[in-house]
């Protein structure tokens, strides 16, 4: 790791940079309705920047409804869309979605990623690629009811949300790029989760803090078209990654 590389004590509870006390989880949601994106993989503004040798698919479009049905119905695509993919397509998908990402990372000091669940999308293509300077970090919790932190990867233990961890005595890290798990999200970087709550409030405090930027990864049907309904504590994405794709928010 590098010297500079902001970190906490070993405590976790007095860090050198970043949040003193992060908290919990978040919030999820979903639809479909196909679209084409003619835009290419270079940062411009405003919206979408898109790879083309990758067909669109079907694009999530929420109904009206509230946030916990969004999230049932968002879960369920994913699920479906996930587990009918073929393990070599798989690999191929999370390499194209790492190819979008890696260009946006090459300033950033320390990256924060995720151990994936059955059916989301992997950022280990991603993390794996990093460069001998940069720092991986994945979340950690020490209870159910204790606050995400970020500690060096790799994963190695079960957290008592039964998603693998780094252990308890990885360095804990102030991540200045976050790599977000999608259940649901729009193009103006509103995003569902799981709904309790973590990421919102470590986002929260990593952004009072200083600068952290946020990137949503996730599948394209995972990406709703229109507008999706945020909370006040909501915190929304800087940028979205696909496959497919690169959605700038902010």
């Amino acid at each position: 790791m590098r010297a500079d590389s902001p970190i906490y004590h070993n405590d976790g509870n007095c860090p050198v940079r970043a949040f003193e006390n992060i908290p919990e989880a978040i919030n999820t949601s979903l639809g479909a309705v196909p679209a084409r994106v003619l835009a290419r993989i270079t940062w411009s503004p405003p919206d979408v920047q898109a790879s083309e040798d990758i067909p669109a698919t079907a694009m999530a479009v929420p109904s009206p409804s509230n946030k916990a049905q969004l999230r049932a119905e968002a879960l369920q695509l994913r699920r479906t869309h996930a587990r009918a993919l073929l393990p070599e397509l798989r690999t191929d998908l999370e390499a194209k979605l790492a190819r979008i990402v890696l260009p946006h990372l090459v300033t950033a000091r320390v990256v924060a990623g995720y151990h994936p669940m059955k059916d989301e999308i992997s950022p280990y293509s991603i993390l794996d690629a990093l460069g001998d300077s940069q720092v991986a970090a994945l979340p950690w919790f020490l209870g159910r009811d204790g606050r995400m932190m970020f500690r060096e990867a790799p994963a190695t233990e079960a957290g008592p949300w039964g998603v693998l961890q780094p252990p308890a005595d990885a360095q804990a890290l102030a991540p200045d790029v976050v790599l977000v798990p999608l259940v649901l999200a729009d193009r103006h970087g509103t995003r569902i989760g799981h709904g309790k709550g973590h990421y919102d409030r470590a986002l929260s405090h990593l952004r009072e803090a200083g600068s952290a930027f946020t990137i949503g990864i996730g599948w394209e049907n995972q990406i709703s078209a229109a507008p999706l309904p945020a909370d006040p504590w909501d915190v929304p994405l800087d940028a979205i990654a696909t496959p497919r794709e690169w959605i700038v928010c902010r």
